[in-house]
């Protein structure tokens, strides 16, 4: 009698036990998180100003060159002058390598984007039998390297009549990116739920209305990625730039240094200057899309 008093008194709606309050968001963290948190500050920030320092060296000294005085040997960048920068936009010509390295940089953009978009989309969707193949032949063309290829696709664009255009350059820097582009344009397609798009069709939406309507926003990020490293990809490329393109009003930027290095001597003011204004839009461009570059990256290579 007793124990049904007690059992009856503790299941009341008054005493029913409290739940117990949850743990501090520290106890809740991975240990392995928690565990730099005991470590101190400057063992962490010294080795990334290392390295911080290491790499910006480089930078340094070849703005340093750039706007000092020919002839100078300070180390400090004063006075500085502009004199590098005048000769080479407009001595040797690379207002002209500019524009060109411009029009092959972001035509290889548009074109790898949307072809990567397709096959990716392909892949990451439809069934196949050599699908598995496919992608196998994919991750193996990333072993080939560019140089190989020079004798059979200078035939081929001889017979096309493409030499000495910027379509050439283009077309080969394309079919380069298109590997890692459908890789990892298929991968972060796969991220997205196919029930999203069967939704779009139930309400009388076609594939391809579905996909512009529903997966294409949801895709920002990775083709801000593919599209951005096929840009820096052609536009720091030599090799295809050096054999497709003979007259110097179709060469790029990376030709152009080439030419400010003589057999006798180089004028390391005007061949820094010349780095300097190939540098500026690769920088230009990691600025403003970092976010998501990692993002897409990231994510496009969660699945395979």
């Amino acid at each position: 009698m007793t124990a049904a008093l007690v059992e009856k008194k503790d299941s009341a709606p008054g005493n029913a036990p409290r739940p117990s309050s949850p743990p501090p968001f520290s106890a809740r963290r991975p240990k392995r998180e928690r565990a730099f948190d005991d470590v101190p500050r400057w063992q962490i920030y010294v080795p990334l100003g290392i390295y911080l320092l290491f790499t910006l060296i480089p930078f340094y000294w070849m703005l340093l060159f750039a706007v000092r005085p020919a002839g100078s040997t300070s180390l400090v960048p004063w006075p500085m002058t502009g004199e590098h920068f005048s000769k080479v936009w407009n001595e040797r010509s690379f207002a002209v390598f500019f524009q060109n390295s411009m029009i092959v940089g972001v035509a290889t953009l548009i074109a790898t984007t949307l072809v990567a978009l397709a096959g990716g989309y392909a892949l990451a969707r439809f069934d196949f039998k050599i699908k598995g193949g496919f992608m196998l032949a994919l991750l193996c063309s990333q072993f080939i390297p560019g140089a190989l290829m020079l004798v059979p696709l200078f035939e081929i664009f001889k017979n096309l009549q493409l030499i000495n255009s910027l379509v050439s350059v283009v077309i080969a820097e394309t079919v380069f990116q298109l590997p890692l582009s459908i890789i990892l344009i298929s991968g972060f397609i796969k991220n997205v739920p196919v029930t999203l798009e069967e939704a779009a069709w139930v309400d009388g939406c076609s594939r391809f209305k579905a996909f512009c309507a529903v997966v294409l926003p949801l895709l920002r990020p990775g083709l801000i990625a593919v599209g951005s490293f096929a840009f820096v990809h052609s536009w720091n490329h030599f090799l295809f730039a050096l054999m497709f393109l003979s007259e110097q009003d179709k060469q790029t930027i990376p030709v152009g240094l080439n030419t400010l290095i003589g057999a006798d001597s180089v004028d390391l003011g005007a061949l820094a200057a010349g780095g300097v204004i190939a540098a500026v839009p690769v920088v230009i461009v990691f600025a403003f899309i970092q976010k998501w570059l990692i993002t897409g990256f990231s994510a496009g290579a969660v699945k395979g």
